[in-house]
């Protein structure tokens, strides 16, 4: 298993970080991606992705939400750290206009850039798409021809909207929001419509922690090491082997990622 989403410099794992690698280890996560939303957090992220080396990797890149941060220093500085080695994708970028933490045009402003960059450096795309989708697709398909591939992660949108991202050859990133019985039975029917060479799987810890888990911890903190169940879950309402699903969404990120 690889958990293609980890927000692992979030606060909420300030003191644990070494524990929490070593329980998704030991759950049978093989690698995680640690997900970088700002310059510092980048930072962040690959300084951590340097303390697991081929266990963790980074990606650098401006989180819709921080796009008002984005200036030419901003560009310089991710666009300096996304060309180290443990950086395998740009990103998160995309839209949110769900809650509209930067304007709209600031997160255009900051997502174009981020194609551009993601263009320039040959390196895949880590998407964020909220309340945006009608734009968010017309800013990235001009790109997608001058990327080597892209994945629209912790996706929740409709049917429509998936095979849409589908028609366009974007992998697709699904994380314990099927497991919700208030609002992922609508993405939970369309499981089995996504091709298995297209899906993903993350954790989006320490956010979503899957409902329907045992045990669920005190902290209501979601880890990596709960990546198991949300591939067990998926694999049951797919219709599909466990560990074969496994294997396959790893070998899917190992080759979006370059990390074959």
């Amino acid at each position: 298993m690889l958990d293609i989403g980890v927000n692992l410099t979030s606060s909420q794992f300030a003191k644990d970080v070494p524990l929490v690698v070593e329980r998704a280890r030991t759950a049978g996560v093989n690698a995680m991606l640690i997900t970088g939303t700002d310059l510092h957090e980048s930072r962040r992220a690959i300084a951590m992705a340097q303390e697991y080396p081929d266990y963790c990797w980074a990606t650098a890149g401006v989180h819709p939400h921080n796009a008002s941060s984005w200036n030419q220093q901003c560009a310089e500085e991710i666009a300096a750290l996304a060309v180290l080695p443990e950086v395998v994708a740009v990103g998160e970028c995309g839209l949110d206009f769900d809650r509209n933490f930067s304007t709209p045009d600031e997160q255009e402003r900051a997502f174009t850039a981020q194609l551009a960059l993601a263009s320039e450096l040959n390196k895949p795309l880590f998407l964020h798409c909220r309340s945006a989708h009608e734009k968010f697709i017309s800013l990235l398909r001009p790109w997608l021809a001058k990327i080597p591939g892209a994945v629209v992660h912790c996706f929740t949108g409709s049917r429509e909207e998936l095979h849409e991202c589908l028609d366009l050859g974007l992998y697709i990133g699904i994380t314990g929001w099927v497991c919700d019985e208030r609002r992922g039975l609508e993405l939970r029917a369309m499981l089995p419509e996504i091709p298995t060479e297209r899906l993903l799987l993350e954790t989006d810890a320490p956010y979503l922690l899957p409902r329907d888990l045992e045990n669920k911890p005190k902290s209501r903190r979601n880890e990596p090491c709960f990546l198991p169940h949300i591939v067990s879950q998926v694999a049951g309402w797919r219709q599909q082997d466990v560990e074969w699903l496994k294997q396959v969404t790893e070998n899917n990120a190992r080759q979006l990622f370059r990390l074959v």
